[in-house]
């Protein structure tokens, strides 16, 4: 299975999903902004794509629309710490297959993952 690209500019959090993910048997690929995530979605392949929403130097949603355009769409969600509902409509109508608030328990978070790479 092809990895799974989590996109975070922050360092802990990334750390995070990564063993969360590694305890799942999930290979993992990191970028800390909107620009190196969207250069590993183009060059690539990936299970999944999981963005923070803001990003230090733009939207996340682009990273998700980006998966989504690929000639084998990629699944993609977004996790926030900025939820509300405007936030979680723009992510679903931008393709994203789930969306999480921040802070959220990890059974959560691996459910919301395993969903998205099952329905696709």
């Amino acid at each position: 299975m092809p990895p799974i690209l989590v996109v975070d500019d922050e360092a802990d959090l990334v750390a995070s999903y990564e063993r969360l993910l590694r305890r799942k048997g999930y290979g993992i690929v990191s970028a800390g902004s909107r620009v190196e995530g969207l250069r590993l979605v183009a060059r690539e392949p990936l299970a999944l794509v999981i963005t923070d929403l803001r990003l230090p130097d733009g939207d996340g949603l682009d990273l998700v629309r980006a998966a989504r355009r690929l000639p084998t769409p990629t699944p993609a969600m977004v996790v926030t710490g900025f939820a509300s509902e405007a936030s979680r409509t723009a992510s679903m109508a931008a393709g994203a297959s789930a969306f999480l608030a921040k802070p959220f328990a990890a059974a959560s978070f691996t459910s919301l993952v395993e969903r998205a790479l099952r329905d696709g």
